[in-house]
């Protein structure tokens, strides 16, 4: 072989056992180095949020009397009120058909008035003179008398219709008082409006709405599945979002027996006592949170939630603890409450164990984690 083609196969030789190292080492799996954590005692505490509004406790609805139309309007919305203050008039119009049946009936009572005086008159002259007796005389007198009582109340009817009370009456029912102390939240009519009153078939015009802005509740709603948790009497916090960095006292007082769907979800109705603070001025219908403890347990052996993984097919929760040769071996967990950052373990990890902490780069990453 010459000299030349013994150099061609050396050079041959290298290049081979280069591309060997090349592919060797490009195949090489790097050695993955995992960080470890230790469980730890903590407080878990795990809440719910219920989404609601800021409502007075006491509010009321007033509405007039009478049929008629708004003649004047005193107050405006946001005015601070007495029992008993003045808020609108109402002025009557009164139904034609009504007032000429009502106009009918006075006429007719008068016309048997008249004839009942007539023989009152005669039959008190044939008493005097001892004709009849007492016993027919009274019997005359009652008639007349019941004729006079049947006029007068036709004659308030009458009144009553025209102008919406009687004159004893004075403006009773033409006047729309404040029927609490407190703040007219709405005014929804305006002077010329035509006005209802309440009956059998229609519950009436509202004038006003009046309410004790000092005395203000929490209503919201809560999930089915954490009302059976919720206690009467706990004392919650409530955010309102018109107000920023703020939370108010407040005590659970109502939590509803029957809940009612929304979106395939039954919710149901609570309310709670909210302490206001003198700083803030709280309006009818803010929006608001109230955060409420569900759960509480104190001091108990946690780990985060981050460190688990769950088995594809038992789907069971566990962790990888290191050995004394640094390699890991699979746990089991039995778990408790959870905060959604920790989580209570009731079996399987002791505070000194050393769990895998789960690297991006480990070929476990198709494992889910919590």
């Amino acid at each position: 072989m010459s000299k030349r083609s013994k150099i061609i196969l050396i050079i041959i030789a290298v290049l081979f056992i280069a591309a060997l190292i090349w592919f060797g080492k490009k195949n090489q799996k790097s050695i993955v180095a995992y960080e470890t954590e230790t469980p730890f005692r903590t407080t878990i505490v795990k809440k719910t949020v219920a989404t609601g509004i800021i409502t007075p406790l006491e509010e009321i609805e007033i509405k007039p009397q009478i049929t008629g139309i708004i003649d004047k309007i005193l107050l405006v919305e946001g005015a601070k009120v007495t029992k008993g203050d003045l808020i609108a008039t109402v002025r009557v119009v009164p139904n034609e058909q009504s007032l000429i049946s009502a106009k009918g009936r006075v006429d007719n009572i008068n016309i048997r008035l008249k004839n009942a005086k007539i023989s009152y008159d005669r039959n008190k002259n044939l008493f005097d003179k001892g004709v009849i007796s007492q016993a027919e005389y009274e019997s005359v007198e009652l008639t007349y008398n019941s004729a006079l009582q049947d006029l007068k109340n036709a004659q308030n009817d009458y009144i009553i219709i025209k102008r919406g009370s009687a004159a004893s009456g004075g403006a009773a029912n033409t006047n729309i008082m404040a029927q609490m102390t407190g703040t007219v939240l709405e005014i929804p009519v305006k002077e010329g409006d035509q006005v209802i009153q309440a009956n059998n078939f229609n519950a009436g015009t509202t004038i006003a709405s009046i309410a004790d802005m000092s005395k203000m509740i929490f209503e919201g709603k809560v999930d089915e599945s954490e009302v059976g948790k919720l206690v009467k009497g706990t004392n919650i916090e409530v955010s309102i979002g018109a107000i920023e960095g703020a939370k108010f006292p407040a005590k659970l007082n109502f939590i509803a027996p029957k809940g009612t769907e929304e979106a395939g979800a039954v919710q149901f109705k609570i309310k709670a006592d909210v302490s206001l603070d003198d700083k803030y001025f709280i309006r009818a219908g803010y929006s608001a949170n109230a955060d409420i403890v569900l759960e509480k347990k104190d001091s108990v052996l946690t780990v985060k939630e981050a460190l688990l993984r769950f088995d594809k097919k038992t789907e069971e929760p566990y962790v990888e603890v290191q050995k004394e040769d640094g390699t890991f071996k699979k746990i089991t967990l039995k778990l408790g409450t959870s905060d959604g950052v920790n989580v209570e373990v009731l079996e399987g990890v002791t505070i000194d164990d050393k769990i895998k902490i789960w690297n991006k780069a480990s070929n476990d990453d198709d494992k889910k984690v919590n």
